[in-house]
C-alpha cells in the first residue's frame, strides 16, 4: 500500500513558523505523514516531531538546514565533486540527514547525488539555458533546438565519467551508514541536464549496492522538465532495467516551472497514478507560495486514503 506524505517545503512560510502548526494542517489535509526538506531548520523539525500529528517517514538531504561556515547554504555542496574536501564535506552533510532519519524513526532518506560541474563556474550549461528560451518560444522542434540539444548531451556524456566515479563514492558511504541505521537511500532524478543521475547512470551507480538499502526516487516533475525540453524521454525511466523504486516526490509543472500544486499546471495525473500505485511512499512536493486550495486537492489525486 502507498504511504502519501507532505513535504516541510509548503511549510516555509510565515504560518508554519512553528512547525507543529504544519503538521496540524498536513493532518487535516489528509496526508499520512510528512516529509522533512532540505530546507527546513532543526528547530520547525523537532516542533514536528514533538506535535505526534503524523509520522516522519522520510528526511530529504542535507537536511536539517543550515549555513556552512563560507556562508552558503548545505545544499550547495556537491556529493559528486573532484574537490575531495567538497565531496567528504557533502558526504558529512548527507549523513546528518540519516542521522536525523533514526532519531525521528524515518525509513527513508532521499539524495541529490551531485552534479558534474557547468562550464565557467556557471549556475546552468549555457546550451540547457539556450534551450529553455527555445522553449519558451515554442521553437523545441526546429533544426536549431535540436542541434542545441544533441550537443548538450554530448558535452555531458564527454564529461561525467570522473564525476560518476566521485557520486559512487559518496553513494557507497552514505548506503553504509543507512543500512546500519535500517535505512534506505533514494537517489532523486534530476532537474537539470548537468545534475547527476541520467537514467543509464542510475542504473551503473545502483549496480552491485544491496538493492533493500539503495534505490531510485523518481521526481515527476524533474522528469517532466527534461522531457519537455527533449533531453531525456520520460520512458527512460519508466524501462531502465535493474532500478527499485523506493518512493516518489509528486507535483504539478506549469511549462518549466516545478513544484507547483496539483491543477496548476499540465501533468498527466493518470501516469503519476500508475507511478504511484508501484511506489511505497509518494511525497507532495509543493513550493510554499502555491495556494492552500491545491495543497488541500493534492492527496485526492492519488485515490482515497486508507482506511
Amino acid at each position: 500500500m502507498t504511504l502519501v506524505a507532505l513535504s516541510t517545503m509548503y511549510a516555509q512560510q510565515p504560518r508554519f513558523d512553528d512547525g507543529g502548526a504544519f503538521a496540524r494542517f498536513a493532518r487535516e489535509a489528509g496526508f499520512e505523514a510528512i516529509e522533512i526538506s532540505h530546507s527546513t531548520a532543526v528547530e520547525k523539525v523537532d516542533a514536528i516531531a514533538a506535535e505526534g500529528a503524523l509520522p516522519v517517514v522520510s528526511v530529504h538531504a542535507p537536511a536539517p538546514f543550515r549555513l556552512l561556515a563560507d556562508g552558503r547554504p548545505n545544499s550547495a555542496l556537491n556529493l559528486a565533486s573532484l574537490d575531495e574536501r567538497e565531496r567528504v564535506a557533502a558526504v558529512e552533510e548527507a549523513l546528518r540527514s540519516v542521522r536525523l532519519a533514526e532519531r525521528l524513526g524515518a525509513q527513508r532518506v532521499v539524495v541529490h547525488l551531485g552534479h558534474v560541474d557547468p562550464p565557467e563556474g556557471d549556475r546552468l550549461h549555457p546550451l540547457e539555458r539556450q534551450l529553455r528560451k527555445l522553449f519558451d518560444r515554442d521553437a523545441l522542434r526546429t533544426d536549431e533546438a535540436r542541434q542545441v540539444a544533441t550537443e548538450l548531451l554530448a558535452w555531458r556524456r564527454s564529461t561525467a565519467e570522473p564525476y560518476l566515479e566521485a557520486a559512487r563514492r559518496s553513494l557507497e558511504a552514505l548506503v553504509a551508514a543507512a543500512a546500519a541505521a535500517g535505512i534506505v537511500i533514494g537517489i532523486e532524478t534530476r532537474l537539470h541536464a548537468h545534475e547527476i543521475p541520467l537514467p543509464e547512470e542510475a542504473v551503473l551507480l545502483l549496480a552491485g549496492l544491496d538493492p533493500r538499502a539503495v534505490g531510485y526516487w523518481h521526481d515527476v516533475g524533474h522528469v517532466e522538465v527534461l522531457a519537455r525540453l527533449r533531453l531525456v524521454p520520460r520512458s527512460r525511466w519508466e524501462r531502465a532495467p535493474g532500478l527499485r523504486l523506493v518512493g516518489v516526490h509528486a507535483h504539478d509543472v506549469r511549462r518549466l516551472l516545478d513544484h507547483r500544486a496539483p491543477g496548476n499546471g499540465s501533468i498527466d495525473w493518470e501516469r503519476v497514478r500508475r507511478l504511484a500505485a508501484r511506489s511505497p511512499l509518494v511525497t507532495f512536493e509543493i513550493d510554499q507560495r502555491e495556494p492552500e486550495e491545491g495543497v488541500l486537492r493534492a492527496r485526492g489525486m492519488l485515490g482515497s486514503a486508507p482506511d
